[in-house]
């Protein structure tokens, strides 16, 4: 059950005859500031552009904060649309056991699918749907943004509901509890941990592609957008040292400020759902959420929220039971086979329409590649899979422990958490002057020095969901471990192992996924006149994106597909059922 323990600190509780305090107008000078922010930020992302003519980037240190501005309002629309589908995609996949067998293979393709493959085809799009506004390369960096942080929240989300204690579901039946009364009391409570580290893990997905989003470079176009993002590639283009110091500086104090304002106050409010029974000794605490709890403006807001949400909710509750106990008692067997049937066809007609457009890009393929061509890029594949491979092993013994003991650590993960933040968020392309001279010097190949590339973006998917999981282990399971003498072996295999593991399943499969991702990024490194290249599917597709190849394009893509099904059918998917059915907190 949730712990009882803690205070309910969703919000503060508004005292009788209170007056504005110095913190109540820091609250209120704050959200006139946001909405400030807001209304001017989202108006310069509607202004005319000319794609033939597109605005000039300005690489003036006094425009980094303009522009930061623009990326993290950019981050934030593309987070708000990665939680709406986490939560619609991960609790389809796992309440039905048919859609899960195609939804999860299916968001493992597209979390390992490049960024620049999203753009490929989304760019011309957009800049079709809004024609003559800065709106439409606004939305597409905004979507390539979003397939960097949606993949890995979808995937810690659907773990979390399918590893909720088996007593806590059948409470939920006893009580027969409607879907929506079983989503908002127990399913989105019991996930909230997980979901927190995740989002962060995932917010700093963004970050790492936040160049590659806002400095499009793709069928034969080149938009550069105002942002940090785009300020630093241009940086690093034209070899200008000093802005790209001072664009670093700018994105590690941003990923700090957010860290404390947004991250550490989510994750201390999120100890309230942690399933345990006594109170723990020492649990994650931000002075922002303390600040906030001291505001009577938000204790007033979150009483007028909660009472308009409230009444909702019982709404919708009534609502579903009504509309459930009528289908289930009234709905004909006749209609119930139209609607499987008129689903089925739908799904049909998908499939049909996905197969004639892969004729048509096989045709364009069959015209432009030869056969060697095409064995050439599956050798590239498999040189980029062993590297995946590697990454993630090595990545596996290094962060398992540390991620274990900071978990079981409050106090340390305080101290550690903004820095894994850092480095997770830090985009590793930014990393590349010293890189590159550090390869150069040592005389190390990029075919290995890129498995290192590829680690710096993506191990900490590992190391994010581990420490969620060992924080996760409720206090009471652990004290008893000690009362039994359990150490060092045995307690990890008794406890910590099953504790941690669909947790590790998850930030496994997102790493590998995003390793795929990254390859693009990864075997191919540059800074001014050098330019260091590995042999493998990343790199493959970063030249012919950049050309605009369209028929290696779409067939790079599809050897990378395979590749990701492949390894999901034969290793992922049996460590999901492992996860589910024996390593769960029962």
């Amino acid at each position: 059950m949730p712990n009882r323990a803690y205070p309910d600190i969703t919000a503060p509780q508004l005292r009788t005859g209170w007056r504005f305090g110095w913190v109540d107008i820091l609250v209120v000078v704050a959200m006139l500031l946001l909405f400030w922010l807001l209304f001017s930020l989202s108006g310069d992302m509607r202004v005319h552009f000319d794609e033939l003519h597109p605005p000039p980037l300005s690489l003036d240190v006094e425009m980094i904060p303009y522009y930061t501005a623009r990326t993290v309002l950019r981050m934030f629309i593309a987070f708000a649309a990665s939680l709406l589908f986490t939560f619609i995609w991960g609790y389809i996949a796992a309440k039905s056991l048919r859609a899960r067998k195609v939804m999860l293979p299916i968001l493992d393709i597209l979390q390992s699918v490049p960024v620049l493959g999203f753009l490929s085809i989304t760019v011309t799009g957009f800049l079709a749907l809004f024609p003559g506004s800065l709106l439409g390369v606004e939305c597409a960096s905004i979507f390539a943004v979003f397939t960097a942080q949606a993949w890995n929240m979808t995937f810690g989300f659907y773990h979390s509901l399918v590893t909720i204690p088996a007593e806590l579901s059948e409470a939920s039946s006893i009580f027969r509890l409607n879907r929506w009364q079983r989503f908002t009391t127990l399913e989105l409570p019991a996930s909230a941990i997980g979901l927190m580290w995740n989002s962060m893990m995932s917010f700093g997905g963004g970050w790492f592609f936040v160049a590659q989003s806002e400095a499009i470079t793709v069928l034969n176009k080149n938009i550069k957008l105002p942002g940090l993002g785009s300020y630093m590639a241009a940086a690093v283009e034209a070899g200008n040292t000093r802005a790209a110091l001072y664009a670093i500086g700018a994105m590690i104090f941003t990923i700090l400020l957010i860290d404390q304002l947004v991250w550490r106050p989510l994750v201390a409010w999120a100890e309230k759902f942690k399933l345990e029974n006594t109170e723990a000794k020492d649990s994650p605490q931000s002075w922002m959420l303390d600040l906030l709890r001291r505001s009577n403006v938000i204790g007033w807001l979150f009483q007028r929220i909660g009472r308009v949400v409230g009444r909702a909710s019982q709404r919708l509750s009534s609502v579903a039971t009504d509309v459930t106990e009528s289908v289930a008692r009234n709905a004909p067997t006749l209609f119930k086979q139209a609607l499987r049937v008129a689903l089925w066809l739908a799904i049909a007609a998908g499939m049909v329409w996905l197969v004639i457009d892969a004729f048509g890009v096989a045709r364009e393929i069959k015209t432009e590649m030869t056969g060697t061509a095409m064995l050439h890029v599956v050798w590239l594949g498999l040189l980029t899979f062993l590297r995946v491979l590697a990454m993630m092993i090595v990545a596996t013994l290094i962060w398992t422990p540390i991620g274990v003991w900071i978990g079981l650590r409050p106090r340390v993960a305080r101290i550690a958490q903004p820095l894994a933040q850092i480095a997770a968020s830090f985009p590793v392309n930014m990393t590349f002057p010293f890189i590159v001279v550090f390869f150069i010097t040592a005389n190390i190949p990029i075919n290995i020095g890129s498995i290192l590339l590829m680690a710096l973006g993506t191990q900490w998917y590992i190391l994010f969901n581990v420490i969620a999981g060992a924080m996760a282990i409720p206090t009471d399971l652990r004290e008893a471990a000690q009362i039994f003498g359990l150490r060092k072996w045995r307690l990890w295999k008794t406890v910590i192992i099953p504790a941690i593991f669909p947790f590790w399943v998850t930030g496994a499969v997102t790493a590998t996924g995003g390793a795929w991702n990254a390859s693009i990024v990864a075997e191919v490194a540059s800074w001014g006149n050098n330019k260091l290249v590995a042999d493998g599917l990343g790199a493959y597709i970063a030249q012919v994106t950049e050309k605009g190849d369209k028929p290696a394009i779409y067939f790079s893509i599809v050897v990378m597909s395979l590749f990701v099904v492949l390894i999901n059918r034969f290793l992922w998917r049996r460590l999901y059922a492992l996860a589910e059915q024996k390593f769960k907190l029962d």
